[in-house]
């Protein structure tokens, strides 16, 4: 029995809920409503504007300015017999859209603005399944298998399709292709993620196939090979088919399969700095890299919300946490290395110096209703308290512990409001760390690059993608990152015959017209979509590379024009070609 199980490399997961961003908002803690008593606008607005206020709006059926006042002169307006009360204004952020970190280290945007963008390609995820109904995956064509198969309740198939596929929609995050590709789900885990067999997965990469999917993203795995399985996949690559898995997340030199099958991709995880993820496995199966740290993606849950004087923040359930609403006065706890005096508040905690547990244990004897334990590096963390708390205590990104607790901000003090009751079939967010994080960017990588050049086969996709990695520890291949991180603009540039530079620029007078100077350029090579540069400005930007362009230049003056071609968005250049004119 032990040589069938397959076992999901799950990795930590850590479930949060996008309410609105305060990412990157920084609104004017001196802005605020006063409102003035009757028949006293006239006066007050005076009043203002000598204090040295910035009068916003007015509101005379409101009697009532938005205003910024100067701090110093904000206590000497509460006492004003003409002022009935003064209140922030609050502020209001947008229903905004992430774009992971990952993303941006895998060359996504590049590649999606060079046309690359997965259109045509099917990717087929077998996993918990999908909560189709997710509001990143609208428009989305999508379908699968077995019955039940669009509805997921572990939530790790969900977070897997969105790495690949979350459309950009000015909501919740975006996908490696932003709800380009189509969708094939195959359902091997139950409700629990507990456990399937390796001929539940050869079954479902067979529907994979005959479902017309060119990937199969396999962010599961285990200990065990099997010769049966091993010729599956084998099979399938004859046929067509790429197959990416995860490497496994045991932090080891162990092989995990169907990775490490020679026709299957393995791909380990990186974090944000391109180190290797401490829990991903390295060996001589590992083909290739992708972001799989605090990976931030699509959840079919809410398990925790956080709401500070009206807007909300992205947080997340701290296992072990008590499942409980509460609210309170948001205080700073600093490092929360002992106990405060916070009766009935909600205290921030920064991550460091002691454990997650431990800080639990002092917000509680303080008092405190709630605490939130905010990182101590960018983004946000996966954490567990190695038992129980009797408070809800959630985790925060640094970004916004920061934003918290700034004085200048004003966010101390303000009613918090805390939940860390599960919401089902939601549309939520969740960080998750693991190498099964790691694969659907390398599936989502490869479709990109399938979609430039549709006609390549899955060895030159693959070839595409391991060619034209970044470069990460030893030089050349090793056992930590493969051939390195996936890079999807090289790999495009690769596919369409274009990953070598431009090369022997010329140039040469072809006469005026219209009182502009007319610069033939020809050369030879080059990626299928080229920029143009006279001297360091880019005068053309991703065009065709048809091997000529012509630029027209109005001058007053002998002038020497230097030009270059490149393939777009890169730093693979032509030589350098001058001009007198």
């Amino acid at each position: 029995m032990k040589q069938k199980t397959l076992v999901a490399t799950l990795g930590a997961a850590l479930a949060v809920s996008v309410l609105g961003s305060a990412l990157a908002a920084q609104p004017d803690a001196n802005r605020v409503w006063v409102k003035f008593k009757s028949g006293t606008g006239p006066q007050v607005e005076r009043t203002l504007r000598a204090a040295g206020s910035k009068v916003h709006y007015r509101f005379d059926q409101l009697r009532a300015f938005a205003v910024t006042v100067p701090p110093q002169a904000l206590n000497g307006l509460r006492h004003n017999p003409n002022i009935e009360y003064i209140e922030q204004d609050a502020p209001r952020y947008p229903f905004g859209q992430v774009t992971p970190y990952g993303i941006s280290k895998v060359q996504a945007p590049q590649a999606v603005a060079v046309g690359a963008d997965g259109t045509g390609i099917k990717v087929c995820v077998i996993d918990s399944g999908i909560h189709a109904g997710h509001e990143d995956f609208a428009g989305i064509a999508m379908s699968g298998y077995p019955a039940g198969w669009d509805n997921d309740q572990c939530g790790h198939g969900t977070h897997v399709a969105g790495t690949i596929a979350a459309a950009s929609n000015n909501r919740g995050v975006v996908g490696v292709s932003p709800g380009k590709v189509s969708l094939y789900i195959v359902k091997v885990f139950d409700d629990s993620c507990a456990w399937s067999y390796s001929s539940s997965l050869v079954d479902a990469a067979v529907h994979c196939r005959d479902a017309g999917a060119k990937i199969i993203n396999m962010s599961l795995g285990g200990s065990s090979s099997s010769v049966t399985e091993g010729n599956a996949f084998a099979q399938l690559a004859t046929e067509g088919v790429l197959s990416i898995a995860a490497a496994g997340n045991d932090g080891t030199t162990a092989m995990s399969y169907p990775a490490s099958y020679s026709s299957v991709m393995s791909v380990a995880a990186t974090d944000g700095n391109n180190a290797h993820a401490s829990f991903s496995q390295s060996n001589a199966a590992v083909d290739i890299a992708a972001p799989g740290v605090g990976v931030f993606s699509t959840y079919p849950r809410k398990d925790a919300s956080l709401d500070v004087g009206g807007a909300g923040y992205v947080v997340g359930q701290l296992e072990g946490t008590a499942q409980d609403d509460a609210a309170g006065a948001l205080v700073d706890g600093g490092l929360c290395t002992s106990a405060g005096n916070w009766s009935g508040k909600v205290v921030l905690c920064e991550r460091g110096s002691i454990t997650f547990a431990a800080k639990v244990a002092n917000a509680t004897a303080g008092g405190a209703a709630a605490v939130i334990i905010y990182n101590n590096v960018p983004g946000g963390f996966a954490g567990t308290l190695g038992g129980r708390s009797t408070i809800p205590a959630i985790s925060a990104t640094q970004e916004d512990g920061k934003a918290l607790v700034n004085p200048r901000l004003g966010r101390l003090g303000q009613a918090a409001i805390v939940s860390t009751i599960p919401q089902i079939n939601a549309n939520g967010y969740a960080f998750m760390d693991g190498t099964s994080m790691a694969s659907p960017h390398v599936a989502g990588v490869a479709a990109l690059v399938w979609s430039a050049n549709p006609t390549a086969t899955n060895l030159a996709v693959r070839n595409a993608l391991e060619s034209r990695a970044l470069d990460l520890g030893a030089a050349g291949r090793d056992n930590a990152f493969g051939y390195g991180l996936v890079q999807a603009l090289a790999a495009t540039d690769a596919i369409t015959g274009g990953g070598d530079p431009p090369t022997g620029l010329s140039l040469s007078n072809n006469g005026t017209s219209m009182a502009r100077l007319q610069v033939g350029l020809r050369w030879t090579g080059g990626g299928k979509k080229v920029d143009i540069y006279r001297g360091a400005t880019r005068i053309k930007s991703a065009i065709t590379n048809t091997q000529g362009a012509t630029d027209a230049v109005r001058l007053r003056s002998s002038t020497l024009l230097a030009y270059r071609v490149c393939n777009t968005g890169t730093s693979s250049c032509s030589n350098t070609a001058e001009i007198l004119y």
